[in-house]
């Protein structure tokens, strides 16, 4: 299913990047990426979701993929809380998010500090309040790792991203533009090298996001990556006493990206909790 490309004005008037797929009469749905990646990671389920009746929109998080760049380096947390919200907003009736990692800390911050009334439910994939921080390391790692030198090609770039996700090339890198802008002849990440400034929202002082996962009233699921090592069971378990009514699903032979690794299994674990709304 072809998307169609829409603009929306973010916090702080940001102009954020976003793709809809389905009738906008339906149940709308948000999709909010991973630190690091674009809307283009959730294309499979969200024509999935269109096709089962859903209205889904995955959007660029501010200073990645096609989104606009904020100038002031505004990457703290808040911020993409808050863009979130503006996107949530306007829909005519209050969207369910799947948020993957940073989308899904941004959701637990809105549902938590901002206004509850503006989510209708939240799906947090491979994200839990509190991080294993020796996987958190191991993300950082791989994104500063090319940030200043870049790829030389789009081969590169794709041999790059198989060695850290443990996913075969694919025989055509073409698709790789799609996360890569090219200046000077070389490839680059497609997100603002300001985003990794630190900020007191760091992994290591996790206290805001348990505040405000705390506070969550609304219907909750958790899907981890079974071989992920940036959720594992210790954080699970902390989560699920934080959120006592929430559910959970652990999808076997995924890590962090669990939507890429196993987007069928992935994407129906979506639909069945929202049949459950």
């Amino acid at each position: 299913m072809q998307p169609t490309c829409f603009e929306f004005t973010g916090e702080d008037g940001i102009t954020l990047k976003a793709d809809a797929y389905g009738d906008r009469n339906n149940p709308p749905v948000i999709l909010s990426h991973g630190g690091g990646q674009t809307r283009h990671s959730w294309g499979g389920t969200a024509s999935e979701l269109a096709s089962r009746g859903w209205y889904a929109v995955a959007y660029d998080h501010r200073g990645h993929g096609e989104s606009e760049w904020s100038e002031e380096g505004l990457y703290d947390l808040a911020h993409f809380s808050l863009d979130m919200a503006c996107l949530a907003r306007s829909f005519d009736e209050p969207p369910v998010i799947v948020g993957a990692s940073l989308g899904g800390i941004a959701a637990m911050l809105g549902a938590g500090e901002i206004h509850q009334e503006m989510f209708k439910a939240i799906v947090l994939v491979d994200v839990t309040p509190s991080l294993n921080l020796d996987g958190v390391q191991r993300i950082f790692d791989f994104m500063n790792e090319h940030i200043e030198r870049g790829f030389g090609s789009l081969e590169e770039a794709a041999d790059a991203v198989a060695l850290y996700t443990g996913r075969p090339r694919r025989d055509d890198a073409s698709g790789m533009r799609k996360n890569l802008r090219e200046k000077d002849g070389r490839f680059y990440w497609h997100w603002d090298p300001k985003f990794f400034a630190q900020s007191e929202d760091s992994p290591e002082k996790p206290t805001r996001v348990i505040a405000a996962a705390r506070a969550i009233t609304l219907p909750v699921l958790l899907i981890r990556g079974r071989a992920s090592d940036v959720v594992t069971e210790a954080e699970v378990q902390e989560f699920l006493e934080l959120i006592p009514h929430a559910s959970y699903v652990d999808v076997e032979k995924a890590r962090h990206m669990v939507a890429g690794d196993r987007n069928d299994i992935f994407t129906e674990a979506v639909l069945g909790f929202l049949e459950t709304l």
